[in-house]
């Protein structure tokens, strides 16, 4: 019997001039670590969802947001606003929505290549501080992240999509 797994980037969003983009979120995260997936997944939803205001650009990073902001830092063209949306594990209530601070992102996320790793961000307060950038970020509460490759969300992290919608459009006014 043959079995046929998906790529979960096969899902991924259509490349776009992300720079041109006056505000532009991007979900970050690994789709093959359970919860940690849940910012792709997010701008599915709001591809899937729609509504967002003109100029908005979506951004599905997966793993790959610390050579994305690499080049935007060094681009001429810079969106206005960003806001990053990513799962963490702060020890809140699984699927808990929360904007953090800039400066409290933590610095290492164990397993993951993503914003919460050094240099990203640094280029976050890099875009912010020196080109001026509306720098912002949205974070969920993972429910787990799993020791080896296990991709879907758990049901909290489903739950967080629409309370994650309605903080993004409160973000962006």
């Amino acid at each position: 019997m043959q079995t046929t797994h998906r790529d979960p980037a096969e899902e991924r969003t259509e490349a776009i001039d992300a720079a041109a983009a006056d505000v532009l979120i991007i979900g970050c995260g690994n789709v093959l670590m359970g919860d940690d997936g849940f910012g792709p997944a997010f701008i599915k939803h709001l591809e899937q969802t729609g509504g967002l205001p003109e100029g908005v650009g979506l951004l599905d990073a997966g793993t790959g947001v610390r050579s994305f902001l690499f080049g935007l830092v060094l681009a001429d063209q810079k969106p206005r606003r960003i806001l990053i949306v990513d799962a963490v594990d702060m020890g809140r209530k699984p699927g808990e929505v929360f904007h953090i601070d800039l400066e409290a992102v933590p610095a290492l996320k164990a397993d993951d290549f993503s914003l919460h790793q050094l240099p990203t961000s640094n280029m976050l307060r890099e875009l912010r501080d020196s080109c001026g950038v509306e720098v912002g970020v949205l974070a969920v509460q993972v429910e787990s992240i799993p020791d080896r490759v296990d991709w879907g969300l758990s049901p909290p992290m489903i739950q967080a999509l629409e309370p994650a919608r309605a903080a993004v459009l409160a973000w962006l006014g």
